[in-house]
C-alpha cells in the first residue's frame, strides 16, 4: 500500500539521553550540598524547596525529550489513492459564547473558512454552538449562507490559500475583489449594526420567515432558555452561484437552565457531538475556537493521510495541530506564543504516544469520543433530511439539560467534565484509555488565531489554565499515579510537566525574593568562585 506519510526520530536522541543522565545526577549533587548548607542558615530552606521543584519540572520535561519525531504528510498520494466521494464525512464545530468578547464577524469568518476547505462540500457539515444564546450571532450566521454562495466559489476560482475573508481583505487588492470586498463589508456593517443595538430589527431581516424566527428570542436570558436549533444550509437543495453544492451549517444554542450544571466548553462540544449524530454522523470531527480560521484549505487531507491507515487509524483519537497565533509583535512581551506547549513539547510526546489536544485545531475520530479503542464501533447516522421533523425532534433531545444525567457523557464519553482545562483533561484521559494521537506540523501553518491582546486578558487566561491543571493534578487521576499506571511512565510525567505548570510560581517568586534578603544579611546564597562547588552551579545553572 502506498505511503501516506513518513516518521523520522530526531537526531541525538542517544546524545540528549546521556546528557539526561550526567544532568541528573549533578542535580542530585546539588540537592545533597543544599542539605548540609541547612546547618549552617535555615535560609537555606527555602531555596531548598524552590530547587525541589526545579528539579521536579526538569525531570518532567525530559520525558518530552525522550524520543521526539519528525513527521511528513503525502495528501497528493492520497488524492491518486482515494476516490474524493469516497473520503469521510467531516463535521467541524465551532465554539463561542459571548458576542461582546468573541464578534460575530470573527466567528463567521471562521466558519467561512472552514465551509472553504479542499473536501467535498457534501461531505461537510459545520457546527456552530452559540452558549450565549444570542439572536446576533445566529443573524451574522445567517448573512454567512448568503455570502458564502459567493466567496466559496471565489476562493476556488482564484486558488486563494487564505479563505478567511477577514484575513483576505486585510491585504491590499483590487480588480474583482473589490466586489467581493463591498458585498463582505456590507455583511460586516449588517452585523455590526445589530451588535450595537442589542437586537436585529426588521430593518436587517431579509424574509418574514427570518423575523418569525427572531421572535423566539425575545426575553430570553442567556442562562435560561430552551434549545434552538436552525438549519442554515443543506447540502441536499441549497448551492452556490455557480450551482455547487453548498456545505451543512448548522446553529445550536443547548438548553440553559440555572439549576443544571452546563460544565463550561466541553459541555458545548458534548452537545454538538450528539447533535451531530442525530445529523450528519461524520466519522471525523474538527473542533476550532471561534477565533481560529482555517489558513490552509488542505489540512482535513494532512489529517486523513493518518486516519486512512490501517496501521495507524485503529487506535488513533485525534490528529493536533499546533497552534500558532497572527499579528504577535516582535518582542511578544506577554509571552502569548507559547511555543514551547504548543510547538516543541508535542514533538516530544509525539515519539511516545501523540501529544494532548490543546482545544482547538484538532481533528478527532468520533469513536474515540464514544469508548475504548477495542470495544468501539461508529454507530449509523440518520438518512432523513437535517430539517425532517424526527431529526430536529431528536437534536433537540440530546441538546436538553435533561439528557446527560445518569448517562457517562463527561465522564468516560465525550468530552471530559471536572477541570477548567477540558482540553488537557480530554486528551490525558483518551490516552489513558489506549487511544493513540499524532502532532501534524506542515511547513504552511494550517490554522491561525487570535493571542489575548492586553495583561487583563493574559492573566485571566493563565489562571484558567492553571486552576484547571491543578484540578488534574490533585484529583484521583493525578498523572503521576492514575497516568503512569494507564499509561506509561514517560506518559505520564509528560502530562504531569504540565498539569503542575503553575508550580513555577514557587521558585520564580523565591528566587525573586530571596537574594536581596541574603544581600542585607550577608549571606551568600552560591559557592565562591575558589570553591569547587561553584562548578557544579556553574553547570547546572
Amino acid at each position: 500500500m502506498t505511503a501516506f506519510h513518513a516518521l523520522r526520530v530526531t537526531r541525538h536522541v542517544l546524545l540528549n539521553r546521556a546528557h539526561m543522565l550526567v544532568y541528573s545526577l549533578a542535580i542530585l549533587a546539588l540537592l545533597r550540598h543544599r542539605l548540609s548548607c541547612l546547618l549552617s542558615s535555615s535560609l537555606f530552606l527555602p531555596l531548598l524547596l524552590a530547587e525541589l521543584v526545579l528539579a521536579l519540572m526538569w525531570v518532567g520535561s525530559q520525558a518530552t525529550r525522550w524520543r521526539p519525531v519528525r513527521r511528513h504528510e503525502f495528501p497528493d498520494r492520497l488524492l491518486r489513492e482515494v476516490d474524493p466521494a469516497a473520503l469521510p464525512a467531516l463535521d467541524v464545530f465551532i465554539c463561542t459564547a459571548d458576542p461582546h468578547r468573541e464578534p460575530p464577524i470573527s466567528v463567521v469568518s471562521t466558519a467561512l473558512s472552514a465551509m472553504a476547505f479542499d473536501y467535498p462540500p457534501d461531505r461537510l457539515s459545520i457546527y456552530v454552538s452559540d452558549d450565549g444564546g444570542s439572536a446576533v450571532t445566529l443573524f451574522a450566521f445567517m448573512e454567512a449562507s448568503r455570502f458564502a454562495r459567493y466567496w466559496l466559489p471565489f476562493c476556488k476560482e482564484k486558488g486563494l490559500l487564505d479563505r478567511s475573508p477577514e484575513a483576505y481583505f486585510q491585504s491590499n487588492i483590487g480588480g474583482d475583489s473589490d466586489k467581493m470586498k463591498m458585498m463582505y463589508q456590507t455583511m460586516k456593517e449588517k452585523v455590526e449594526t445589530a451588535l450595537e443595538r442589542g437586537y436585529v430589527g426588521n430593518d436587517l431581516v431579509s424574509s418574514q420567515e427570518e423575523a418569525e424566527v427572531f421572535k423566539r428570542w425575545k426575553g430570553l436570558p442567556s442562562h435560561d432558555h430552551p434549545s434552538m436549533i436552525q438549519v442554515l444550509l443543506d447540502t441536499s437543495k441549497d448551492t452556490d452561484i455557480m450551482g455547487n453544492a453548498l456545505p451543512n451549517v448548522i446553529y445550536v444554542s443547548r438548553e440553559k437552565r440555572p439549576t443544571s450544571p452546563h460544565h463550561f466548553k466541553a459541555g458545548a462540544l458534548n452537545v454538538l457531538t450528539r447533535v451531530s449524530s442525530t445529523m450528519s454522523n461524520g466519522p471525523m470531527i474538527l473542533t476550532l475556537d471561534c477565533d481560529t480560521y482555517s489558513n490552509d484549505p488542505r489540512s482535513p487531507l494532512h489529517a486523513l493521510c493518518y486516519f486512512l491507515d490501517p496501521a495507524v487509524s485503529p487506535d488513533l483519537a485525534f490528529v493536533q495541530f499546533p497552534q500558532i497565533f497572527q499579528g504577535l509583535n516582535k518582542n511578544d512581551i506577554y509571552a502569548c506564543e507559547v511555543k514551547r506547549l504548543y510547538t516543541i513539547n508535542p514533538r516530544g510526546k509525539d515519539g511516545l504516544g501523540g501529544p494532548n489536544y490543546v482545544g482547538t485545531a484538532c481533528y478527532f475520530s468520533r469513536r474515540s469520543l464514544q469508548g475504548t479503542p477495542s470495544s468501539t464501533s461508529l454507530a449509523p447516522g440518520a438518512n432523513d433530511p437535517l430539517s425532517s421533523e424526527s431529526v430536529l425532534r431528536k437534536a433537540h433531545e440530546v441538546a436538553s439539560c435533561t439528557y446527560e444525567p445518569g448517562t457517562k457523557w463527561g465522564s468516560s464519553i465525550g468530552f471530559r467534565y471536572g477541570s477548567l482545562s477540558e482540553d488537557y483533561h480530554t486528551g490525558y484521559h483518551l490516552h489513558c484509555e489506549g487511544w493513540k494521537s499524532v502532532f501534524c506540523y506542515p511547513s504552511r501553518p494550517a490554522f491561525l488565531g487570535d493571542a489575548p491582546k492586553n495583561l487583563n486578558d493574559v492573566l485571566s487566561q493563565r489562571k484558567r489554565w492553571c486552576v484547571g491543571l491543578f484540578e488534574v493534578a490533585f484529583s484521583r487521576c493525578c498523572p503521576l499515579t492514575f497516568g503512569t499506571m494507564k499509561a506509561s511512565l514517560l506518559v505520564g510525567l509528560c502530562y504531569a510537566h504540565e498539569a503542575f505548570w503553575g508550580s513555577w510560581c514557587i521558585p520564580i517568586t523565591i528566587y525573586g525574593l530571596l537574594p536581596q534578603l541574603a544581600l542585607i544579611y550577608g549571606i551568600p546564597l552560591f559557592p565562591k568562585v575558589s570553591d569547587p562547588w561553584f562548578y557544579l552551579y556553574a553547570y547546572l545553572f
